[in-house]
């Protein structure tokens, strides 16, 4: 089966009144890199991705999302996801062009099912980068982004549908049916993923570490600065993946991972895995168990930042 024109993650932006502390967190503690800054807009990169950056923060009167960020291959692709979308129906909120943005590019941007504003680029100058060395407990890349949705099913179909990504694997709990799909846009597990929720937010926004050592000392660093610990440290079944969750300065879920599993593409078959059995949702049997505090702070506050479409 083809892949889909968009060929991996590149950012997420988000915006919140404390603008200043939100920029310590990332910055200070979480371990991302300042690489820009433009009227009071801030872009953070992780020293081992040649992303340009991977959070973009500005200061807002309400937290919200800007948009999220995907990779294409060319400007061809570009054109032709931009032209296929168009067709389809889909909202576009400006036709692809340059960016004026750092490593510059060439890309458009558009609304989602659930009004998110979702940009997709080419030919974006990568930066310099590095090995992560061992011990070094500092994001690699932007491994996931997940979002809360009131009608995930759509949403889920939304993404398949215009975007070609492909659907791993899901969760559920028990009889109360599916609550959270894992899709795929190349050969990592999930790159984007679709929980189901009370409204329209961030779930949360997931960051590589190097290995398991690592990804244990950066969760003992937020822990020794005080920062909330939310969920973890465990191990998923879907995807494989190590999870330590925290929130960030504005209650915003942020998560240290490492490990998460490649699939082939064409030959991985989707599994829904009931997370009410303990291995199912965590394989080390070592977090907190999963209640209504870890689900509400998943849930985040409603996103400000969609689109609403006026009533016909």
């Amino acid at each position: 089966m083809t892949k889909p024109l968009i060929t991996h993650l590149r950012h997420v932006a988000i915006a919140a009144p404390d603008l200043d502390r939100q920029l310590a967190f990332y910055r200070d503690l979480w371990g991302l890199t300042p690489v820009a800054s433009d009227t009071g807009v801030h872009f953070l990169a992780a020293e081992g991705s040649p992303e340009q950056y991977i959070v973009r923060l500005r200061k807002d009167d309400q937290k919200r999302l800007d948009l999220v960020s995907f990779g294409a291959a060319s400007a061809t692709d570009v054109d032709a996801l931009a032209a296929r979308l168009a067709q389809q129906g889909v909202r576009i909120v400006h036709e692809p062009r340059k960016l004026d943005m750092p490593g510059a590019g060439y890309g458009f941007r558009f609304f989602d099912g659930d009004g998110r504003v979702v940009e997709v680029s080419s030919d974006i100058a990568t930066r310099g980068f590095r090995t992560i060395e061992a011990r070094e407990s500092i994001p690699v890349r932007l491994s996931h982004f997940v979002v809360n949705s009131d009608h995930p099913e759509a949403t889920v179909d939304w993404y398949v549908k215009h975007l070609g990504f492909k659907l791993s694997d899901a969760l559920c709990l028990g009889a109360r049916g599916d609550f959270m799909w894992f899709l795929r846009c190349n050969d990592w597990h999930h790159s984007f993923a679709v929980a189901r929720g009370p409204h329209v937010a961030i779930h949360h926004l997931s960051f590589e570490m190097r290995g398991i050592d690592e990804f244990m000392r950066g969760t003992g660093r937020m822990l020794r600065e005080g920062v909330q610990q939310i969920w973890g440290p465990g191990r998923h079944k879907a995807g494989d993946n190590t999870y330590s969750y925290f929130l960030d300065r504005v209650g915003n879920c942020v998560e240290y991972t490492t490990e998460l599993e490649t699939v082939d593409w064409d030959r991985h078959h989707p599994s829904v895995y009931d997370v009410t059995k303990p291995d199912f949702i965590d394989q080390w049997g070592t977090a907190n168990q999963m209640n209504e505090f870890v689900a509400k702070q998943q849930f985040n506050d409603p996103d400000r930042g969609v689109f609403v479409a006026p009533p016909l």
